[in-house]
Order: structure tokens, then sequence, then C-alpha cells
């Protein structure tokens, strides 16, 4: 990719004719990229991009992040910015509508076609984060009583402006799905063969209210490039294409990850979101995790006597919280991408709760092993006390354990995100838990009232 400080030097010096000359041998990916690394005012921004020819711009505006795309398309002409939208494939101008201003999407769909506002307004009716939300409708359909030869002559007509040629997809005359035909079956059947003859009826298709994550998931059972999406009634609607299913699983991964941290999710990189809007985004869940912990304070006023009575046992409460969190953690987060995967389900909670408690049996038996060793020679408490300690440990840890593996596939079973039941809430329940059963022990072991 061209240096950025040399492009930087050229606008600096306006020398345009010579920008223009070496964006030209850019990829359009390595353009947008370097139009984001730019960082211009918008006024210079839209000077670069009306630099572009009309045969590629509508390329690189589709690679730009949403902001820069609103900076470009809220700056054009109402002409250009048609010319632009006109040149997308429907569903980057759908995504791009559903961020614009409702006054702005107005103006801009009065200039463009009826059939690009008909297409606009078919994927925008669809529910977020769906099937018909992220499909396209620039697709190959052809028909069973074509001949080969027909159905070449069609691709030859229609296929420029097409998302992909690879796969074409047979309808009937109600345009109910029938089968699909690659182009590689096309090229090496007979012309004179027909379409009705040589396609795979066999199709694996998605729906239009399917959740996006479920179609990442048909995407990555079955392999494909592409894959047809059908309506309630079998008609085919539009198709998805794997170059926006890893787009879907970006977004879902980080999407869990942010919930796993305590965090709202937020479509906005990281340094394009305001310090106001980062505190709103995390502030509730911090306000939520500290009334929570509460209940660890009430436990310990609970127990004061005990602890009044033997005070070193106040020095391991940190461990005993600190180890069954990690603990729930690695069977929580370990859960929850397999629950994200499709490689369990609920019904299987019975068999991961007992594959857990196994694991949880060794690790905990090994943590107590080394701690009583260190509570022996190191700490130089009595026997008593670190027998306490060590079998609190191993229940601890169990009781960690299960927790982490099962609260996921239950608020999965009620309708709830599994990450939110990840590290931070986990975290709060195993502390208290902990707390419990350690008090509990010691009074028991050390005859406390």
């Amino acid at each position: 990719m061209l240096e950025i400080e040399k492009m930087r030097e050229w606008i600096e010096q306006k020398q345009y004719a010579a920008l223009r000359c070496a964006m030209l041998e850019m990829n359009e990916a390595d353009i947008a990229a370097a139009l984001e690394e730019l960082e211009l005012p918008a006024s210079e921004l839209i000077k670069i991009f009306r630099l572009l020819p009309k045969s590629i711009a509508a390329d690189v505006f589709s690679f730009l992040t949403i902001e820069l795309e609103q900076t470009i398309i809220t700056s054009l002409t109402d002409r250009e910015a048609a010319g632009i939208i006109e040149n997308l494939y429907a569903d980057d101008a759908a995504d791009l509508m559903e961020e614009m201003p409702a006054n702005v999407v107005k103006r801009l769909l009065a200039q463009t076609t009826p059939e690009t506002r008909r297409d606009i307004n078919h994927l925008l009716q669809y529910p977020e984060d769906s099937a018909g939300s992220i499909m396209t409708v620039e697709f190959v359909d052809l028909k069973e009583n074509q001949t080969v030869a027909d159905a070449i002559e069609r691709i030859r007509k229609i296929g420029l402006d097409k998302e992909t040629i690879n796969t074409c997809y047979v309808t009937d005359q109600s345009r109910r799905l029938c089968g699909t035909i690659s182009l590689r079956m096309l090229l090496l059947s007979a012309p004179s063969d027909r379409i009705g003859d040589r396609m795979e009826e066999n199709v694996i298709r998605v729906s239009t209210l399917m959740d996006q994550e479920e179609v990442a998931h048909q995407f990555q059972k079955y392999d494909f490039d592409a894959m047809p999406v059908v309506d309630s009634e079998n008609r085919l609607v539009g198709i998805i294409t794997v170059d926006d299913i890893m787009d879907i699983i970006e977004q879902e991964a980080t999407e869990d990850i942010e919930m796993m941290a305590a965090i709202t999710p937020t479509d906005k990189p990281y340094m394009r979101t305001s310090v106001l809007e980062t505190w709103k985004k995390r502030i509730p869940w911090l306000l939520l995790l500290m009334i929570s912990a509460t209940f660890t304070g009430k436990i310990i006023l609970a127990y004061e006597d005990a602890l009044a009575a033997y005070a070193v046992l106040t020095a391991y409460i940190p461990m005993f919280m600190d180890t069954g969190g990690n603990a729930g953690g690695q069977a929580s987060v370990t859960i929850i991408r397999s629950l994200s995967l499709g490689e369990v389900e609920f019904r299987d909670m019975l068999r991961v709760m007992w594959k857990e408690l196994r694991v949880a049996v060794l690790c905990g038996v090994t943590l107590a092993v080394v701690n009583f060793g260190k509570l022996l020679l190191l700490d130089r408490v009595s026997m008593q006390v670190a027998a306490i300690v060590c079998l609190t440990m191993v229940v601890t840890v169990i009781v960690a354990k299960l927790v982490g593996c099962s609260l996921p596939m239950l608020a999965k079973k009620i309708g709830f995100d599994p990450a939110v039941m990840a590290s931070p809430f986990i975290t709060t329940i195993v502390d208290a838990v902990a707390l419990v059963i350690y008090f509990q022990i010691a009074t028991r072991m050390l005859g406390i009232v």
C-alpha cells in the first residue's frame, strides 16, 4: 500500500493529479484504509474522494467505516450521493440508511431509481440482526425449464451487477426455491441440457427471520460461500454471502466479550467512542455488581465472632474469593463458547455438570495439597486451620465450577444472553457462596457458636 506520509505530502502540496494516479493503482480496500488513516477534515476528505472515478468510488465507499460513510454521503450533492447508493449492493446501502437520520434518508431515496428504493425498503423491513436484514437481493435466478445455453446468456446479461455468480438459484413460476446450480456445472454441461436436470435439489437454506448468529453457525457447519434466504412460503427473497458472515462473526464475538466483561455492547470502535458514551456503557454494570457485592460484606459481619476468635482466618478470605471466581470463570467461558458454537445444548446440562464436577475435584484437590504444604511450612499455622482452609478450597472450587457451567445454560434456556452470566455475575455469586462455606466449616471444626 502507498505510504501514508507520501499521500499527506501530495495533499499538502495540492498535487492531486499524482495522488489520483497513485490511488488508481491501489486496491479499493487499501484506498479506504488510507482515507481512514489520513484523518482528514471533512472538506478535504470529500475533495480526495471526488478524485476517484465513479467506477471505483462506490467500492471504496463500501469499505469505509460508517462514520466516514456518513460524512461523505452528507457532504456530496444529492445527485452524487444517489450515484454512490445506486452502485452499492442493496444490503450495504440498507446498512448505511439504517444509520442515517430520517430526513437524510428520505432525501437520498428520492434521488434513486424505483428499483433501488424497492430493494432498500425491502431489506429495511426485517428485524435487526435477522437473516433478512443482512441478505442481499443481487443474485442470479434461473428457471427449471431453461437450457444451459439460455442460463449462461442470462448470466452474461445480468451477472456484472450481482453479488456472486458462482452459485445460481433455480426457482419455479411462483419464485419458490427449487434448487441450485454452480457456474462450474453450467460450463461443464451441454448447451441443450435443462437446468432442472442438472441442478442440485437438496438445498440448505435459511429463513428471513433466523437470527444472524444462527446463520453464521450454518455457514460454519456447511462451509458455504453463499446461502439462499427464503420467506415463510419458501420463496427466494435474497442470499447471504460469506463476507457478510465474517462481519457478523466478528460482531457477535465482540458483543460476547463485552458482555462477559460487564460492558454494554457498542458498535463503535474504541477510539471513536467518547468518554461519556464509554461511561454510560460501563457504569450500570459497575453499580449493579457493587450493590450485589454488599452481600459478601453482610456475610462477613454475620461471622464476626469466628473472625474475632481466630483472626488468622481473615488472611485467607481473598484467596478463596479469587480462586472461586477464577474457577467459575474458567467453566463459564468454556460453556458460553460451546453454546455459541452449538456444541452443547440445555439438554446436555447434567452431562456438563458431571464432567465439571470431576474436573473440579481434581483441581480442588491439587490446589488443596499445594496449599496445605504452604500453610504448614511458610505460614506456620496450626494443623486445624490448615485443614479448614484446604477443605474450604476443595468445596469452593467444586461449587464455583458447577455454578459457572450451569448458569450460562440456564440463562440461554430462559432467553437471556449466556454471556451476561459470565465472570462478573458468577464471581459475585461464588464470592458469597465461598464465604458461607468457609465460615460454616470453620465454626463447626473450631466449635465456635
